[in-house]
């Protein structure tokens, strides 16, 4: 048993969900279409790969098919790490950028090569049960026939639509803009040439997006409007099997995605942390988020430093995870005082997480995103492609680890989540929202593993958001009591300014015995529209 506290400890409009076999995503649709393919005698993967294809449908807002990804699962006896984060097309020298300060954020040129559908196929080719085409079915049915648009995805698309550099992309108003206006709540809204992508993708196991129709489509479309992505930069992509990174926590070990992503953030915060005594300070007070934050702000100021494809670090990641070199960063940290922290010495986004878990022990976290909302605002019609704006993660500094160059993979801001004990798995989860994600994943950890609390009450808990220097958001529920303590520790807390990705949203999946006996604990943010659904 886990020793959770299972009452309510925050209002929320949900409650955990205890089954053998679990899935909990932002959107019920999808939950529903992974636990369709558990009853049809799939596994955890089948699940999670028919889930991940219809988020592409239902949360058009956050992820789409040209979407990236990443995914940690565990097959039963161990780990496994999957980057699907693409390169840059080879055409994107720095010098095609000339004198801009930044890769664009919206249009051809801040689309990297899409990776999503190439981790559904590798995660189904190595450890799926079902046939890959039926993994497709539910999505592409929901693509054709509609579904009626819910509360939080009307909000973001509404919010999205007022942006005038996103909606005049190609291709974006005439897929996302139907009637010349975002579909009210209620509203039936079909993407029937996503259908056919979806059709298409199956009866290919994904050769067709990569190496067949649509990767003509999407090159030709690239072409068009001055893009750089062709047919040979797609056909040469494939995704990366890696190991995860580990980074032991309160008696358990947390395991992220090794660079190109941010994931290590979070590691290094906790890293930091295990030099406090968070578990005797009360769970909401000043005392003990001005920790979590100080933490955060020293990983971030790591991370933003040297991350990078890994190929082109300044070093291996695990010099970041050292346990010296954590000790020495948690000394910074003044228990009473908020600082500003530079790097250490050299050692934004739209985004959908799901998790699913079965009763033979497979468990899987998993996580792909547009970035920015919409991403590039760039939608291939013929097929209702609708593309990442991860280029934007670049930087143009020839001087950064991070800079473009032809291959390369961006910086990325997307983390699944997995946690361990003594080599046994415990929680698959994660919290999508640009930045938010590793301070989300300090948050919820440190809640549950210092304190005790069940997973639905770590979602539903107030959390902050730490922006840069000293500013801080927190969210409206946060205790009076704690926000002004916050204040007189010296943070700036200010109005958030972020139409999107706000407070960030997770979803939690936590091993409660033997799968097929006890089962587990799912839970679901209600910050958004999901559902953790059981059978």
């Amino acid at each position: 048993m886990t020793g959770f506290d299972f009452t309510a400890a925050y209002p929320s409009t949900r409650l955990p969900v205890f089954a053998r076999n679990a899935v909990s995503t932002s959107h019920p649709l999808a939950a529903q279409a992974g636990l369709r393919m558990l009853q049809q005698g799939g596994n955890a993967v089948d699940a999670a790969v028919a889930t991940a294809a219809c988020m592409t449908i239902v949360e058009p807002c956050s992820n789409g098919l040209g979407s990236d990804a990443f995914c940690i699962l565990w097959d039963g006896q161990q780990l496994h790490g999957l980057n699907a984060s693409g390169p840059a097309p080879a055409a994107w020298t720095r010098e095609r950028f000339g004198n801009l300060a930044s890769v664009p954020l919206r249009g051809w040129d801040s689309v990297s090569v899409p990776g999503a559908v190439s981790a559904w196929v590798a995660l189904s080719k190595r450890f799926g049960k079902l046939p890959f085409e039926q993994l497709m079915a539910p999505a592409a049915e929901i693509a054709e026939r509609g579904y009626a648009v819910p509360v939080v995805v009307q909000q973001k698309w509404t919010l999205a639509a007022a942006v005038s550099d996103l909606v005049s992309q190609p291709g974006f108003a005439q897929t996302f803009l139907p009637h010349g206006r975002v579909p009210h709540v209620g509203e039936r809204f079909a993407m029937p040439h996503a259908a056919r992508a979806l059709k298409l993708i199956g009866a290919t196991k994904g050769e067709a997006f990569y190496r067949g129709e649509i990767a003509a489509a999407l090159a030709t479309h690239a072409r068009a409007n001055g893009g750089a992505m062709t047919e040979a930069d797609l056909a040469a992509y494939q995704p990366e099997w890696v190991e995860p990174l580990a980074q032991d926590v309160r008696g358990h070990t947390l395991h992220e995605i090794p660079p190109n992503g941010q994931g290590i953030a979070a590691q290094m915060a906790l890293g930091m942390l295990e030099h406090f005594d968070l578990a005797s300070m009360a769970i909401d007070s000043a005392a003990c988020q001005h920790l979590q934050i100080e933490a955060m702000k020293l990983a971030f100021a790591d991370v933003y430093r040297f991350v990078a494809d890994p190929r082109n670090m300044e070093g291996p990641a695990s010099m970041l995870l050292d346990a010296q070199y954590l000790a020495s960063r948690a000394k910074l940290i003044d228990p009473q005082r908020a600082q500003h922290f530079g790097p250490g010495y050299g050692v934004k986004g739209g985004t959908i997480y799901l998790t699913a878990a079965d009763e033979r022990g497979m468990m899987v976290s998993y996580i792909q995103s547009n970035y920015m909302g919409f991403g590039s605002g760039v939608v291939e019609p013929t097929f209702g492609i609708s593309l990442q704006n991860r280029g934007a993660g670049f930087s143009l500094d020839p001087k950064h680890p991070n800079v473009v160059a032809p291959g390369k993979k961006p910086f990325h801001t997307i983390i699944p989540g997995f946690l361990t004990k003594n080599g046994a798995p415990v929680m698959s989860f994660g919290i999508m929202g640009g930045n938010m994600q590793p301070q989300a994943h300090v948050q919820t950890l440190v809640r549950m593993l210092c304190h005790g609390q069940n997973p639905q009450a770590a979602c539903d808990a107030p959390r902050w958001r730490f922006n840069e220097g000293l500013d801080v958001n927190v969210e409206r529920h946060m205790p009076a009591a704690t926000v002004d303590g916050l204040r007189a520790f010296g943070h700036h807390l200010v109005g958030i300014d972020d139409s999107y990705m706000d407070f960030g949203a997770g979803q939690f999946i936590w091993r409660l015995g033997d799968p097929a006996v006890e089962g587990y604990v799912a839970a679901s943010d209600s910050r958004r529209d999901g559902q953790a659904a059981g059978c």
